[in-house]
């Protein structure tokens, strides 16, 4: 399985996000491309603690989360469309795409350091490193297929 861990993965996600422009359309879903962009940075940095977040796991997620968690990280299938994009969504529907596709090519790049042993998913829970790597990359995946990258 893929993983953001692997030097080659990180590689390819960040030929794909290079790929965007600022005329890339989704195939699904209610985000434009700036939306995105700053949608996976954000992700990026919540599960890398880049701004030292306070991690905690919603009541749900403690019932269902460990079941889902297995459920997606089992295998090579992708993420499911117009999954919700929770407390990450971004409301400005307006930004510089090329800047932002650089702050998310270098939060993939930093997933070579990973180091935030404090990660919780807000509705998976705790996760181990290899779990966080194959959903890191699968979000990733996800928003790039929806821009048909």
């Amino acid at each position: 399985m893929k993983t953001i861990f692997d030097q080659d993965t990180r590689i390819e996600l960040i030929n794909r996000i290079a790929s965007l422009n600022v005329d890339s359309k989704p195939l699904w879903g209610k985000m434009n491309i700036y939306q995105m962009t700053k949608h996976c940075t954000r992700w990026d940095e919540w599960v890398l603690g880049t701004h030292q977040q306070v991690y905690r796991q919603t009541f749900l997620g403690k019932i269902f989360g460990k079941m889902a968690l297995r459920s997606s990280v089992k295998d090579d299938t992708p993420m499911q469309k117009n999954m919700p994009a929770g407390d990450l969504k971004v409301t400005e529907t307006t930004g510089d795409v090329e800047l932002q596709k650089q702050h998310w090519i270098h939060r993939v790049r930093e997933y070579e350091h990973y180091a935030n042993d404090a990660f919780i998913h807000d509705f998976f829970g705790k996760m181990t490193k290899e779990q966080i790597g194959i959903f890191a990359y699968k979000h990733a995946d996800h928003h790039l297929r929806q821009f048909n990258v």
